[in-house]
Order: structure tokens, then sequence, then C-alpha cells
């Protein structure tokens, strides 16, 4: 069949219409989906550049998750510290209390002592000649049969020997200490410490007596501070207030353990040595490592255990010193963490940002103007109206030769 002749104004007619078909079509498409660029087709240029850039904003996004569990671990194990400063505060309240409740154990207060031919307060480091004593003479610390400590005075030996060699040597085989000995069965059942106002104080640990003497026939224990009736004091008995404080302390002691234990999150406990990795690009380039530490009072606090049942000042100076220093501890880690926490805070308002920032690019090269397509549909269907209409007068004009046929 052969084909049909159309005259110029009715396929011209018919191109234009096919045409703003067309675009019409592409426009509708555009409102339909929202972009100008739908396929590699339309723009590749913008359509690749894209596709790259919501790649990476998706990568990215994908960051927050680890981000945000980063940022629950560290308030986990901030929860954790908050929680075991309080414990630790009470502690400190109880030892404190246990100060104020009066040793009732035998103990030798001395009096303010004589150092150097004038009443001042003695210190560690005060030599022990500078209250009278020569070597080799010693001084022996007495709290039962065969019960024992003797420090043979010598060059350079001070107060503060003298008292180590008292804690140091209470049930030790061997003794320590240069210049010290023990009785034949165990070392002097006391302990020693200096006064706020530089006296020495001799307190027995349990309900023995306690005496103090020395190979100097001189003043010199007299110079110490101790009189000739101030060195001897008969059996006390156990204090049951201190005594009962000393079991709350090693209750509050166990809790730190367990609350150190529980401050973990998603497997991971920054209060028990763990180590987190927070990743900050897709590339693995950028990342903050957070070392924990491991707060059992055995390792990093370091609060040891009541000892004596706090029966003596000495112990309970030694559980409130080993607390200021966990006090101490916790707060310099808390404020690491709290700097750690921040940082993470921010990389995770930076990724949000960036995430967005990728997109919205992305956007600005295949998203259409909908105003725009809205124009161009409109001005599309009056122009299909006009060429449809121009097409039918196209149409008449061929027409008009039937009429010579009439």
């Amino acid at each position: 069949m052969s084909d049909i002749v159309l005259s110029k104004g009715i396929r011209g007619n018919l191109l234009s219409l096919m045409s703003t078909a067309d675009l019409r079509d592409r426009t509708q498409f555009r409102l339909s989906t929202g972009k100008k660029v739908n396929s590699a087709l339309d723009n590749p240029g913008n359509f690749f550049s894209a596709s790259m850039l919501n790649s990476r904003a998706t990568d990215i996004t994908n960051l927050l998750d680890g981000i945000g569990t980063a940022i629950k671990t560290l308030e986990a194990a901030d929860n954790g510290i908050r929680s075991i400063v309080r414990v630790v505060e009470n502690a400190q309240a109880l030892a404190r209390q246990a100060q104020g409740s009066a040793a009732s154990t035998a103990r030798l207060g001395g009096v303010l002592p004589m150092v150097s031919g004038a009443q001042g307060a003695m210190t560690m480091t005060t030599p022990l000649t500078a209250l009278g004593f020569a070597a080799p003479e010693t001084i022996t610390i007495n709290t039962g049969t065969n019960r024992s400590t003797t420090l043979t005075i010598g060059a350079g030996m001070t107060v503060g020997d003298l008292i180590n060699a008292i804690n140091d040597n209470t049930s030790e085989a061997a003794a320590s200490g240069v210049g010290v000995t023990i009785g034949s069965t165990s070392g002097a059942d006391a302990r020693a410490l200096l006064s706020p106002d530089g006296r020495l104080v001799l307190e027995s640990i349990g309900t023995q007596p306690i005496t103090l003497s020395s190979s100097n026939a001189g003043a010199a224990l007299t110079n110490m501070g101790f009189a000739l009736n101030d060195r001897t004091k008969p059996a006390g008995e156990i204090n049951v207030t201190r005594s009962n404080i000393a079991a709350q302390f090693s209750e509050l002691r166990r809790q730190i353990d367990q609350l150190a234990k529980d401050s973990g999150f998603n497997g991971v406990n920054l209060l028990n040595a763990d180590t987190l990795q927070a990743m900050f690009n897709e590339r693995q380039t950028s990342s903050l490592t957070i070392t924990g530490v491991r707060f059992s009072v055995n390792e990093d606090l370091a609060i040891g255990d009541q000892m004596n049942n706090f029966q003596t000042d000495r112990d309970i100076n030694v559980a409130m010193a080993d607390l200021s220093k966990a006090m101490a501890r916790l707060r310099s880690q808390s404020s690491a963490f709290g700097s750690n926490l921040a940082l993470v805070q921010i990389r995770q308002k930076f990724t949000q940002e960036m995430a967005n920032t990728l997109k919205t690019g992305a956007d600005n090269l295949v998203l259409a103007d909908m105003n725009e397509e809205g124009a161009n549909m409109l001005a599309l269907q009056t122009r299909q109206q006009l060429s449809t209409q121009a097409l039918s007068l196209a149409n008449q004009a061929d027409q008009s030769v039937l009429s010579l046929f009439g």
C-alpha cells in the first residue's frame, strides 16, 4: 500500500503536535518524580556527580550509628564515675565518723616535744639525735610477750624511720628497715603516727597493753614528749562503733567494684579497661580512640580495705588518704571522659551537617524547579491546543477542494 500523502501544512502542524507531546510527557515525568535528571541520558555529568555525592552522604550517615553508640558508651562511663564518686563521699563520711569516735585501745599520746632544746613540733624528717638519742642506742615498742619492734639508732635516723619501723613490722617474719629487729614472736601489735601538732602517737591495735622504752638513760624519751608515767598504758578494749563503721566501709568498697563493672554499654565498659574507637569518616582515616581505666578498688582506684577494724587513728588516716587519692583520680578521669564526649558530639553534629550538605548539593544537580515545570506544562497545554487548531485549519484548506466536485 502506498504512503499517504499529506500536505505541507498538515505535515508541519502534525510534527509540531508530536514535538509538543514529547515535551509534555517529559514535563509530566519531571513533575511526577520531582527531578529534572532521572537518568544518565538526561544529563550524564549531573547524574553521575549527584550519584557520587549521594553515595558519600549515605556512607557518612551510616557512621552516625557508630558515633551515637560511642556517645552512649561515654555517657554510661560518666554515669558510673558519678555514682562511684557518691560512694567514695559516703566512705569519707564514714571514716570521719570513725575519727569522731574516740579510740578505746591502749594509746600513748605524749606532749609537745623538745626538738634541739626548744619545744616544737616534730616532723617525719626530724633526726632522732635532735631529741637526745645517740648511736647505737635503741627505741623499743612492746605490746605483749615477745611482740616488740626495736629500732637501733644510727646516722641519719629520723622520726619517720621510727614510725615506719613500728607500722611496717607487726607480724612479718623478717624485719624491714635499717637497724630494725622484732621480737621472737612478731613485731609490736601497734600503729604510730604524727598528730597535726607534731606529737608522736602510739596506739595498740588490739586489746594489748603498750610500752615505750629506750636504752638511753637520759631524757631522750622525755624530749620526745613521753614523761616516765606516759610510757605505758594498760590493755584497752575494742571500740564497737569503729568496728561497725569498718564493716560498712568494706561493703562500700565492694559496691565500688560492682558499679564499675555495671557501667558498660553495648559490650564496651570504659571503667573495666575496655577501649572505644569512634570512626568519623568513610575512609576510616579519621577516628578517636578512647582508652578505658580499670576502676577497681584493688587497681586504679587503690582503695585499701579497712585495717584492724579502724581501731587506731593511723588506720583511719590511711583509709582517708586512699579515698582522697581515689577521688582525685575519679575527678580527673571524669574530666577526660567529658572532654572526649564533647569532641564526639562535635563530630556527630559535623557529620550530620556534612551529610546534609552533600545531599543538598546532589539535589541541586538533579531536582526540578516545580514552579518552572508547572509553567512549562501550562505553556505546552496551550501550545498543544493551538497546534490542534492550526492542524484543523490546514485540514479545512484541503477539504475546500471537494467543493470543486460539488
